[in-house]
């Protein structure tokens, strides 16, 4: 077992390596982009990415406060469900209005990757596959469904 301490200092050797494993790779829209910290340039929408618990996390989230807007904006979303699944070329799921540990509500379409930790350092090259390959392909599915979504 690790300290809080050690335990810390991994995650955050896990996620700099991610991140200078991600540098090169340009954005679909050709800009240079920090794909830990994805901006997408739209308030209330968010790339999350977790590795905890067992398992790793890819999510397009929505966190409007508004739960009438947040729905509205996700049934948005729904409406390029095709192109989304033509795109990622797997199955996400589609979440609306859940109450994360914290209490908030948001709304999410993710993908999990189990039977994986993050502490453990041979879980790394399947986790940043699976990060990578997710990633791009979130991108370049966001750069279609933003306009869609600020109309």
């Amino acid at each position: 077992m690790y300290t809080r301490q050690e335990a810390s200092l991994i995650r955050k050797e896990f996620w700099t390596i991610l991140g200078q494993y991600m540098a090169p790779v340009g954005s679909v829209s050709g800009e240079k982009v920090h794909w830990i910290n994805y901006k997408t340039g739209v308030k209330h929408f968010h790339f999350r990415l977790d590795a905890t618990d067992g398992k790793a996390l890819i999510a397009l989230e929505l966190d409007h406060p508004d739960l009438e807007i947040q729905q509205l904006y996700f049934n948005m979303l729904e409406e390029l469900k095709p192109l989304f699944q033509g795109i990622m070329q797997e199955s996400w799921d589609w979440t609306l209005l859940r109450a994360l540990d914290s209490g908030k509500i948001v709304s999410r379409i993710y993908r999990e990757l189990d039977e994986v930790e993050v502490l453990n350092r041979q879980h790394w090259p399947s986790m940043i596959s699976f990060f990578k390959q997710s990633l791009i392909r979130l991108d370049e599915f966001w750069w279609v469904a933003r306009d869609h979504v600020m109309h």
